[in-house]
């Protein structure tokens, strides 16, 4: 299990991402400053932070591929 990221630690970089400001003020407990290196950095961690509290709440998305086919099988009729 991965860290438990809280709804305002996610808007906090979804407003970072937003707005292109590489550093963001968090009022705590505790009180800190995070600064970002990169805007494709703080999109990448945002991406499993979302990714991280879904899988924690059970409303993950699950990926299927599936395939049908009319049964012709590309033969054609004769």
């Amino acid at each position: 299990m991965g860290i438990a990221w809280t709804d305002e630690e996610i808007a906090g970089l979804r407003k970072v991402v937003a707005s292109g400001v590489l550093s963001i003020a968090y009022d705590g407990p505790p009180r800190r400053q995070v600064t970002y290196q990169s805007l494709a950095s703080a999109r990448e961690l945002l991406a499993s932070m979302i990714k991280a509290r879904d899988e924690a709440k059970g409303t993950g998305v699950n990926y299927r591929r599936v395939q049908f086919s009319k049964g012709f099988g590309g033969r054609g009729r004769r």
